[in-house]
């Protein structure tokens, strides 16, 4: 046996950090293990966490609030936040955009309300955020 190779309690364990963001920094982080797709045990970890698929438009979620939801694209897991940006005080708009920037300092990742792309998202731990300036999360 190979003493150095991860056990599924130790993945789960590193799961568990990402989710959480404890002693990891949520962003872009790679689902695949010594060449095996990973995605299905994130997934589950995510259950567990209490995130669960929907997509931006089924979030609940007001001006002035943000939801933690990651994407998966391709065996790779997003974390961001669902929010309403600030535009002026009459234009908003809601998306779920990715802690991930562009070089423009932008999300690199943005999900509108329209798209039914699945996402997911833990209303649970909803916060408070400051409408104005957004990305200084």
């Amino acid at each position: 046996m190979d003493n150095n190779k991860p056990t599924r309690a130790t993945l789960d364990a590193v799961f568990d950090d990402i989710i959480t963001g404890e002693g990891v920094h949520r962003s872009k982080h790679e689902l695949v293990l010594d060449g095996k797709d990973v995605t299905f045990q994130f997934v589950a970890a995510l259950k567990r966490h209490g995130y669960f698929p929907t997509t931006v438009g089924d979030v609940e979620v007001q001006p002035g609030e943000r939801v933690p939801a990651f994407f998966i694209k391709e065996s790779t897991a997003f974390f961001g936040w669902i929010f309403w940006e600030q535009f002026t005080q009459w234009k908003l708009r809601k998306l779920w955009g990715s802690i991930v920037r562009n070089k423009k300092g932008d999300w690199a990742i943005q999900l509108p309300p329209n798209k039914p792309t699945t996402i997911y998202a833990n209303e649970e731990l909803k916060l408070e955020m400051d409408i104005d300036h957004p990305s200084e999360w």
